[in-house]
Parts: C-alpha cells; structure tokens; sequence
C-alpha cells in the first residue's frame, strides 16, 4: 500500500532523569495540536541528521545542551495522518547539561512513564509511549 501523501520526517527525545521520569512538554496555543503533550524534539532539516536535530532542538526548546554519543536510538513511530505520514525516531537521553526551561511557550512535565497516559499526546505518540513504559 502507498500513501498519496509526503512523509514527514520528525525526531523526538525521551528525556529520562535519575528517577526513571520522562520529559514531555505541551504545544502552546496557536501550534498545531496545541494542548497536547508530546516527547521534545522537532522537524528534520534538510540535510541534517536526526541526531543533530535533537541537539539543536533541545537547545532551542528547552536550553539543554546534550552531545550525540548521549543519544541512544530506542524505536520509532510509523504514523499516517489525513495530510501527510509520520515517521519519528525516538532516541533516549540521560545525560545532559543545563536545566529544561520552556523557550517558545510550552510547559513542561517531568512523569512517570505509568503515567503518561493521563495526558493526552498526539496519536503517532501513543505506541511510544506503551513501549518506553516496558522500556524504563
């Protein structure tokens, strides 16, 4: 089966601190699927790989500065929406430097991987979360 749409190419991270919590953070008002909490991460630039993505996402969105060899590539989601399909690898990071603050109006949660399911999250995050909560 083909898709008759684009295929999207986003990259996101599960931010994993020393009590087994994930980082996730809320679209803020005016973004598309705003309101709905989602793994930090963003849109694959042309030309750039998904490891370098991370790095300068997380700086942008929440100012942590994380290198490479701190990005473990865990699963993916395979995802089609009515305009375009997604594809989303999801990398875990446990090291980083700085504290996650918002940057471009979202807010942040750290929460138990049990638990993300009391938030609601876009539909392609869904598998991924059932995966990291077998994971962590």
């Amino acid at each position: 089966m083909t898709s008759s749409h684009g295929i999207v190419l986003v990259v996101a991270c599960a931010l994993v601190d020393a009590d087994h919590r994930v980082l996730i953070a809320k679209r803020p008002a005016g973004k598309a699927m705003a309101g709905l909490w989602e793994f930090p991460g963003g849109k694959i630039e042309p030309g750039e790989t998904p490891e370098a993505c991370l790095i300068r996402e997380l700086k942008e969105e929440i100012a942590l500065d994380v290198t490479e060899n701190c990005l473990a590539p865990l699963t993916f989601a395979s995802h089609g929406y009515d305009r375009f399909h997604l594809l989303m690898p999801l990398y875990v990071c446990r090291v980083w430097n700085g504290i996650p603050k918002p940057r471009e109006g979202q807010e942040l949660r750290w929460v138990r991987p049990k638990d993300m399911t009391d938030f609601p999250m876009p539909e392609a995050d869904l598998p991924l979360v059932a995966f990291l909560r077998d994971y962590l």
